[in-house]
């Protein structure tokens, strides 16, 4: 198992099937590899770009299994941790153990919303389930629950093992109203890719990023840029100009959809997706693949 390490790009990887739906293993495995090759700092598996809520429980252990035996000790696994019952997220939680993650990603209950002391007991329920490293997601746009950062105050004082969270309000004044709470006692890390610059400003760490599953190399290029506050340069500041139409599809409904659309136009991975989500099709498919094929001839 290797040390966890809430900071860096760090891909929500998607999960791939073959043409029969079934977990394309094979290609998992290339693609994990691929992602640290190319300067990712862990990955996250079964996350919600990882069609999680597509994948029975046994198929969410294969995945992880693949994940931790593809990269080995070069980087940490981080399992997504989301269920309808806070038993099954228990589970969950001590099979990702079992199978040598290193970092839990733990959501709200999916469906019921619950009030806070419903969602403090089932992330509570999670984190003591296990010694692992644990980061909270909060995206309140997917999710309908919103980890206030006096409720994350709360929960950073209660649990030794809670380590980071993953902000994806949408609103970057969220990173500093945590840190005003709670000083540097968690790292600060973004789920929304196209705010990825102005969170760093703000006092982020780390993303949890999506087109890094087509672009690793340009994601580390232009989170290492802004960390160094060199977007006033030419060139950084190009690349992040040039990124930001792609990294805009990942703040809508059928993001899924679009970052595989965007695997495959770069020819690491398929468009396939598991119901009951579809693959893009019409106008729809041909104003994205405008977007990607814009991007791609200037690349």
């Amino acid at each position: 198992m290797t040390t966890m390490k809430w900071s860096g790009v760090i891909p929500a990887m998607t999960t791939a099937f073959d043409d029969a739906l079934n977990v394309d293993h094979a290609f998992v495995t290339r693609h994990s590899r691929w992602l640290i090759d190319n300067g990712c700092s862990g990955i996250v598996a079964l996350g919600s770009l990882g069609e999680s809520g597509a994948l029975s429980f046994d198929e969410k252990m294969a995945v992880l299994e693949t994940v931790v035996q593809a990269v080995g000790d070069r980087a940490p696994v981080v399992a997504g941790v989301a269920a309808l019952s806070t038993a099954e997220a228990v589970a969950i939680a001590c099979g990702a153990r079992a199978r040598g993650c290193s970092g839990l990603m733990v959501l709200p209950p999916y469906i019921y919303k619950g009030d806070w002391r419903e969602n403090k007991a089932h992330v509570s329920a999670v984190f003591a389930a296990t010694p692992l490293s644990c980061m909270l997601y909060n995206n309140p746009p997917a999710y309908g629950t919103d980890y206030l950062p006096e409720h994350i105050a709360e929960l950073a004082a209660e649990h030794p093992n809670f380590h980071a969270v993953k902000e994806s309000s949408t609103d970057v004044r969220r990173v500093t109203s945590i840190r005003a709470l709670i000083g540097d006692r968690l790292a600060l890390l973004v789920g929304v890719d196209d705010a990825i610059v102005e969170a760093i400003y703000a006092g982020a760490v780390g993303w949890i990023a999506g087109l890094v599953n087509a672009f690793p190399r340009e994601s580390v290029a232009l989170f290492d840029a802004a960390m160094l506050g060199r977007l006033g340069d030419e060139q950084a500041f190009a690349l992040y100009r040039w990124f930001l139409p792609l990294l805009r599809m990942d703040t809508v409904p059928k993001f899924v959809q679009l970052i595989k659309l965007v695997q495959e136009q770069v020819g690491m991975g398929s468009a396939r997706v598991r119901p009951p989500r579809l693959e893009l099709v019409g106008a729809e498919r041909e104003q994205a693949l405008t977007v990607i094929r814009a991007a791609l001839a200037v690349l």
